[in-house]
């Protein structure tokens, strides 16, 4: 199925002052309970991946574990869950980081990946990048290297990805709200 813009952009709603005043929150739930939005979604991903090197998908609590967890089953590669502190069992490594309303904490799981591991990082929503940024420090302490920063929405206007780019971590996304 063929990616529609438009399509999927009429799916995500704008809950306004959520989770707190000022913020224009971009809810991409309703692609969940959409069939055809879900399925344009997935098959964007899998026809950018399935010819790349990527060994590994590593995605961020909570929303990202949706499309990633379906994008490795499809694409038959491993998935790393980058959760918020606490939620993993086992030795894990953390990393805290700035929120553009807060401050938060990652982990993942001691030896999830390795030297040699190529990633793709998943998350729904590129914002400040400060999520990003942590899961990439916590993935890259361990020897892996991230081969691209991939989101259902980039706000663009936040600096996040511009700032991943600075950074030298490729950025892909299937659509933006640039001042909006």
């Amino acid at each position: 199925m063929l990616y529609d813009d438009f399509y999927v952009k009429s799916l995500i709603q704008t809950v306004e002052d959520w989770p707190k005043e000022g913020i224009s929150f971009r809810d991409i739930t309703p692609i969940f309970s959409d069939p055809k939005g879900m399925r344009m979604v997935v098959d964007a991903y899998i026809h950018r991946y399935i010819d790349s090197d990527i060994t590994h998908i590593a995605c961020i609590d909570a929303r990202g574990f949706l499309i990633a967890a379906v994008l490795a089953y499809e694409l038959q590669k491993p998935l790393i869950l980058v959760r918020k502190k606490g939620k993993l069992p086992g030795k894990t490594i953390s990393q805290k980081y700035a929120l553009e309303y807060g401050e938060a904490e990652l982990e993942i799981q001691q030896g999830s990946v390795k030297a040699g591991d190529n990633v793709l990082l998943f998350d729904d929503l590129i914002a400040t990048g400060g999520t990003l940024f942590a899961a990439i420090k916590l993935l890259t302490q361990q020897g892996a290297e991230i081969k691209e920063v991939a989101a259902i929405i980039d706000l663009p206007d936040l600096g996040g990805s511009q700032k991943l780019r600075d950074s030298n971590v490729p950025v892909y996304s299937l659509c933006a709200y640039d001042g909006e």
